[in-house]
């Protein structure tokens, strides 16, 4: 697509709400149902009143100002803005699943009675080297990289597809926060910094109650410093919370990324792309665990989620 085409008004302008900006109406309807149900036992009900009501808001604006001025470049302005806003709905599980019963005791058990052990913590033990370290947190990085790139590519390839693609994979990101708020799991760097390392290598679980709602205490992240270290430390510091563990949304929408990257590469009749992105994605997979972010049974899950919307996503959207 040309710079002229970007600003070109489209002859058949979508008119309505897209499939997604349906999915977050949905979504936010729903937890705002929970947050007013269950009001006296959030401790700020008010403000996570005013989080739906200010996203709604945004999600509303943009579709105007495309029909304002129905172009490619409004189009994707009001998709890739919903992508930038996941980092708002993310935290957000986390305010709303904290007055349900932690699940870690079940998961951390899971994971013990599948491989006798505690990966979480082996891994980064067992391969603590400075240049490995890096290129685990390099492949947990791309993660950020992919969820732009990947649609980016179809906006300028394929913008017939634009709006599709972008849709399976938000829709995809809420599908995942739905399943946190129902199914919380804090991961293996908030349960064991509030278990002891200790007590999970000895398959140890007890139940810490309600201590996530008051305590966001994590193990530090493994490996010495290095930019790639630095950056995900950034990122840690700023939106991550006891929250979202199982399964892995972020192996399960790099999934989803890379198997719209393989749709991509057979339109073009090349895997350029791929050969890129398959390495990165490899490092992901296996850096949730390095981390500490997740349990290996959460990676697996991921990727087995990630495929299922994936295949159930573009049945739908690819009906629309």
């Amino acid at each position: 697509m040309s710079v002229k085409n970007i600003f070109t008004i489209e002859a058949r302008p979508v008119k309505g709400p897209l499939i997604h900006e349906w999915v977050i109406y949905a979504y936010a309807l729903l937890t705002l149902c929970i947050v007013l149900v269950c009001s006296t036992s959030y401790p700020d009900p008010e403000a996570m009143v005013w989080t739906r009501v200010r996203l709604v808001t945004v999600t509303l604006a943009l579709w105007g100002l495309y029909r304002l001025v129905p172009c490619p470049m409004t189009m994707a302005v009001r998709v890739m803005a919903q992508i930038v806003l996941l980092g708002e709905w993310y935290p957000d599980t986390y305010a709303l699943n904290r007055i349900l019963p932690n699940f870690d005791p079940l998961v951390a058990g899971w994971e013990h009675a599948v491989f006798a052990s505690q990966p979480a913590i082996l891994f980064s033990e067992t391969m603590p080297w400075w240049w490995f370290s890096e290129l685990m947190y390099l492949g947990y990085g791309s993660y950020y990289f992919m969820s732009v790139i990947i649609p980016m590519l179809f906006f300028f390839r394929y913008y017939d597809k634009f709006v599709e693609t972008t849709g399976i994979v938000i829709t995809s990101f809420f599908l995942f926060y739905l399943i946190y708020v129902i199914f919380p799991v804090a991961g293996p760097q908030y349960y064991f910094q509030a278990i002891g390392v200790e007590n999970a290598l000895a398959g140890v679980f007890p139940d810490v109650g309600t201590h996530f709602t008051t305590h966001l205490e994590c193990l530090p992240l493994p490996g010495d410093d290095g930019p790639f270290r630095a950056l995900v430390q950034v990122a840690h510091d700023a939106g991550e919370r006891p929250t979202a563990a199982f399964p892995s949304s972020h192996v399960g929408i790099a999934t989803v990324l890379l198997l719209l990257g393989a749709r991509y590469c057979r339109m073009r009749h090349s895997y350029d792309v791929l050969k890129w992105f398959l390495p990165l994605y490899i490092l992901l997979f296996f850096s949730t665990v390095y981390i500490k972010a997740h349990y290996a049974i959460d990676a697996i899950g991921g990727l087995v989620a990630g495929t299922v919307f994936y295949f159930i996503l573009s049945q739908l959207f690819g009906k629309r």
